[in-house]
């Protein structure tokens, strides 16, 4: 066989670890706290408790992760780091350069890693050549969801491919006495909805030179602008309760026909799934209008541990992430799609199909892009002021030219 099974692969693992009477301890840190999440997350420690190991849980609650990262940080400072943490992107070449992390690199070589995940993504995971994190899905970000309900109400007959669209569509839904679009007012989200603008304003060019290499001209282009023209007319389109709302809460209005559209990544639909909601019937999925991907992807990181036992379980857990049955299983739940490039999607929903598909093509367009929102393209210096200043020109009455200018002197300050 071209690879070991997870059983061989496992017992292999066992047989260079000990002790061998159970399967390693791990105690993981993690910001899953929502249904559709914890219900995902929830998959891992059942699949690791199977392996007779020992899980313990330790989530911190805050759909963006900042939470967690603070109570990292201390964690690490305090010399008493987690098994393994949910991280993502520079931030785990920002932990590696620390000397914070431990690789995993003799599971990776067993289970031929680097032949079954895209190469921009592996590169993601490892420091100096060796895995020190495993992925256990990807995410697009530029996902709209809507109520079939609601938008029937107000006579939308389609879902908009256009910005143009969207706000023809958001004006019918506020004179039908629908709330447009379901939002939750803290940094991470205003960031999400942000780089989706750029993105669809600008395109995947133009997204690159804003919003990973940081280029100045382009944060103060016109196309910025523009894209901060399109962000003032969502904001017309929030409820006035919006100030601090939780991501699924928001996700909650479009499940009971309170607001006709969401801008979020693929997390969303697991809320709708562990509702018992059926994609193209009690909810809709597209794109958001532009051409591209916002690519977004959760994993985890090993960091320095002592004790055998917690060496052993983060060799145990890093082979359960990486195998096809959990990788299949974990992203039913959670809603987005397997890392691994050789698990099937049959048994997946329609907006998981036209997510690879749509993956697959912006790859070889040159149109997928990584994340800023969501930690795969900046640092967490730059990219907190990119919050700081979307989040202030929602909140204020600032023009959109003076936003473009602010933002660009902040990114200049931050490098």
């Amino acid at each position: 066989m071209r690879h070991l099974t997870r059983t061989m692969a496992l017992a292999a693992l066992t047989a260079l670890a000990a002790p061998a009477h159970a399967d390693g301890t791990v105690e993981v840190l993690h910001w899953w706290t929502s249904g559709g999440e914890a219900k995902a997350v929830g998959e891992l420690k059942s699949a690791f408790d199977a392996q007779g190991g020992t899980w313990v849980d330790s989530p911190i609650a805050g759909g963006g992760g900042d939470a967690a990262m603070t109570a990292l940080r201390a964690r690490v400072v305090a010399g008493n780091p987690p098994t393994a943490v949910q991280l993502k992107g520079p931030g785990i070449q920002e932990w590696a350069n620390e000397g914070a992390l431990r690789d995993v690199q003799d599971v990776a070589d067993a289970e031929h890693w680097d032949d079954v995940l895209p190469p921009v993504l592996a590169d993601i995971m490892k420091f100096d050549g060796k895995y020190v994190a495993a992925p256990v899905n990807i995410h697009r970000v530029d996902w709209l969801w809507a109520s079939p309900e609601a938008l029937a109400t107000a006579g939308v007959e389609a879902m908009p491919t256009t910005w143009e669209e969207f706000n023809a569509a958001a004006d019918k839904l506020m004179a039908a006495g629908i709330t447009p679009l379901a939002h939750g007012g803290q940094p991470w989200q205003d960031a999400t909805v942000f780089e989706v603008v750029v993105l669809g304003i600008g395109g995947a060019d133009f997204y690159r030179q804003a919003l990973v290499d940081l280029d100045d001209a382009a944060l103060r282009s016109d196309t910025m602008v523009a894209a901060f023209d399109q962000l003032r007319k969502l904001r017309g389109y929030v409820d006035p309760n919006f100030s601090g709302r939780d991501w699924n809460l928001a996700t909650a209005m479009v499940m009971r026909g309170e607001a006709g559209f969401q801008i979020m990544g693929d997390w969303a639909k697991g809320e709708f799934l562990a509702a018992g909601m059926t994609p193209g019937e009690d909810f809709l999925c597209a794109p958001a209008p532009g051409q591209g991907y916002i690519l977004n992807a959760d994993s985890f990181t090993f960091f320095n541990v002592s004790g055998e036992e917690n060496i052993k379980g983060q060799k145990v857990l890093a082979s359960l992430i990486m195998s096809p049955e959990f990788q299949k299983t974990f992203n039913l739940a959670k809603g987005s799609i397997p890392a691994r490039t050789d698990v099937a999607l049959d048994d997946f929903d329609i907006c998981a199909q036209r997510s690879h598909g749509d993956l697959l093509a912006a790859r070889d367009a040159g149109t997928l892009v990584p994340s800023m929102a969501h930690e795969m393209a900046i640092p967490r210096s730059v990219r907190g002021e990119f919050l700081d200043l979307v989040t202030q020109f929602i909140n204020s009455d600032m023009g959109s030219a003076e936003a473009a200018a602010q933002l660009a002197d902040a990114v200049q300050r931050a490098m």
